[in-house]
């Protein structure tokens, strides 16, 4: 599971106990003491925002064990899936489009990362070289042919197999230099 994701939704969650814990409790104690609970809306909107970090809080915790439980030996080895990265032909706009598959925490269109939980995504996941993914939206239907895929695991093994060379040059280096 991406890391990065994980770290962010952690910052988030620590800012939002403190705030919780600490900032909330002292603005609620000073806006009692400022008199009439009734009429007094510094009052009424820390409680607002206390409820509104509370909920926060869940959907982040929530979130946060979700993703926890994400196996990546759960994840195709030959079609699309989480991770993946997909050159596509789009035939309604005659061009060839590159998508890479990732959490909805991490998507951004503008770069090719697209949710595998948004319309393109959920019609590209299971697809395989050379099948149409036929994606509905406002503007009418789009197929997309897949050209490439480098799936997750693919990408896993590269990044290995670059690593083993790259510490076999630095063994051979080694091995040539005079003592």
């Amino acid at each position: 599971m991406p890391e990065h994701v994980m770290k962010r939704l952690a910052e988030e969650i620590k800012l939002l106990e403190y705030e919780l814990t600490t900032e909330l409790p002292a603005e609620i104690k000073k806006a009692v003491a400022l008199g009439d609970l009734s009429e007094n809306a510094e009052y009424h909107m820390a409680k607002q925002r206390q409820v509104f970090v509370n909920a926060r809080l869940g959907q982040l915790k929530e979130r946060m064990g979700e993703l926890a439980m994400v196996n990546l030996t759960n994840i195709p080895h030959d079609k699309v899936g989480f991770g993946a990265t997909v050159t596509v032909f789009d035939s309604s706009k005659n061009e060839e489009l590159k998508y890479q598959l990732v959490t909805s925490e991490e998507s951004d269109v503008a770069k090719g990362l697209i949710s595998t939980t948004s319309p393109i995504g959920r019609a590209l996941l299971g697809k395989k070289i050379g099948e149409i993914a036929t994606v509905v939206t406002p503007n009418g239907k789009r197929e997309l042919e897949i050209l490439k895929l480098v799936t997750v695991h693919d990408a896993a093994d590269a990044a290995l197999e670059m690593e083993s060379t790259s510490l076999s040059a630095v063994e051979l280096k080694l091995e040539s230099e005079p003592e």
